[in-house]
């Protein structure tokens, strides 16, 4: 079994900072592409950042230059640093990951329960 679990969310400021974290955990044999998206009530799931297993990243542009995301492949986390939050940032934030498990070659998407980023003004 694999699982992604969130930390990290909660109550921001506008212009503050929030991190969130996702620490996978299981029989992993390796993890590609990590990935944060975030849901807004009654929005589409949307993708914010992802990092590969080499370090290159990419983000949305609504996000670029205020957050940043990182990993710790020796603890298979994924890190999500939001700096200069806006109220419209405020979503369930979700992380992805593409994991092959153990003793079988097919990688897989496992997604987070997700945690609540509320931004107030």
């Amino acid at each position: 079994q694999v699982q992604l679990v969130e930390a990290g969310g909660g109550l921001g400021q506008t212009g503050g900072s929030l991190r969130l974290a996702c620490a996978a955990s299981g029989s992993i044999f390796s993890i590609n592409a990590m990935d944060w998206y975030r849901q807004a009530p009654g929005k589409q799931r949307e993708f914010v950042a992802v990092i590969t297993s080499g370090g290159i990243t990419n983000y949305v542009d609504s996000v670029k230059g205020r957050f940043t995301i990182s990993r710790d492949n020796a603890k298979n986390t994924v890190y999500l640093q939001m700096n200069s939050l806006k109220p419209e940032d405020t979503a369930v934030y979700y992380c992805a990951a593409q994991i092959k498990r153990l003793g079988n070659d097919v990688t897989t998407v496992y997604w987070g329960q997700g945690t609540q980023v509320t931004v107030s003004s």
